[in-house]
C-alpha cells in the first residue's frame, strides 16, 4: 500500500532556537550517529539495524522502498522492534524518485528518521544533495532529521557520514543464541571498529 507525501505531513513548524546543541543519536550502547546527516547501513542484517535505530528514537519513520522490489518488511518481525504504526511507507514507481522523495522529506525537517531501502549504493552527487537537504531541515525545521541509506552487500554510498555493516553470526548447538557482528566501516570522526550484538530483553544490545 502506498502512502503519498501529503502537504500537511510536511508542513514546517516553528524553528528551533538558534545555537541549540543537538546530541548524537544513540544507536546501540554508547554508539551514536551524527544528527542532521545521512548515514549508510549495509550487510544482510541492515534492516534489523535500522529498526534498532528507530527503536531508540521517537516519532514517525518514513521508509522509502521501490515499488517493484519483492522485499517488504514483515509486520510481525517489525513488532519485536517498534510499533509498526510508526512506519509510513513510500513506494515510488521510478528509480529516480527514491532519493528525490528522501531529499524532500529531509528538507522539511519534521520527520526524525527517513530511511531509503535501495537496490544499490547511490553515487556521490545525489548523496551530497541529501546531506544538504538534511542540513537545511535541521536549520529551518522543528527538529534535526536523520537520513539512512540501506544498501546491499558491503555498501559503498560515497559521501555518507558513516557506514555500518551488520552480519548474522548466530551460534550453534553448543552455544545457543542469536548474535550479529557489527562493523563501523567508516566514519568522519571515528576509526573502524567491530562489536558483537546479541538479542536481550530490551531488543538488540552490544555484548559485554
Amino acid at each position: 500500500m502506498t502512502h503519498h507525501i501529503t502537504p500537511h505531513l510536511l508542513e514546517r513548524a516553528a524553528r528551533r532556537p538558534a545555537g541549540q546543541t543537538v546530541p548524537g543519536q544513540m544507536l546501540l550502547g554508547d554508539l551514536t550517529l551524527a544528527p542532521g546527516r545521512v548515514h549508510e547501513f549495509c550487510g544482510p542484517a541492515r534492516r534489523s539495524l535500522a529498526l534498532t535505530l528507530a527503536r531508540a528514537m521517537t516519532g514517525p519513520v518514513f521508509w522509502i522502498v521501490p515499488r517493484w522490489t519483492p522485499d517488504r518488511l514483515n509486520p510481525e518481525g517489525v513488532l519485536s522492534f517498534i510499533d509498526p504504526g510508526r512506519l509510513v511507507f513510500v513506494t515510488p514507481r521510478r528509480a529516480e524518485d527514491l532519493l528525490w522523495s528522501m531529499e524532500e522529506v529531509l528538507r522539511a525537517g519534521v520527520i526524525p528518521l527517513v530511511v531509503a531501502d535501495l537496490p544499490a549504493p547511490p553515487a556521490l552527487t545525489p548523496v551530497r544533495r541529501l546531506q544538504l537537504a538534511a542540513e537545511s531541515g535541521a536549520a529551518e525545521g522543528r527538529l534535526v532529521p536523520l537520513g539512512l541509506l540501506l544498501t546491499p552487500g558491503r555498501g559503498g554510498a560515497a559521501g555518507a557520514e558513516s557506514r555500518w555493516e551488520m552480519t548474522p553470526r548466530h551460534t550453534g548447538p553448543t552455544r545457543p543464541g542469536l548474535a550479529w557482528e557489527l562493523h563501523r566501516r567508516r566514519a568522519r570522526s571515528a576509526p573502524e571498529a567491530a562489536w558483537t550484538v546479541r538479542r536481550g530483553k530490551d531488543g538488540l544490545q552490544l555484548a559485554p
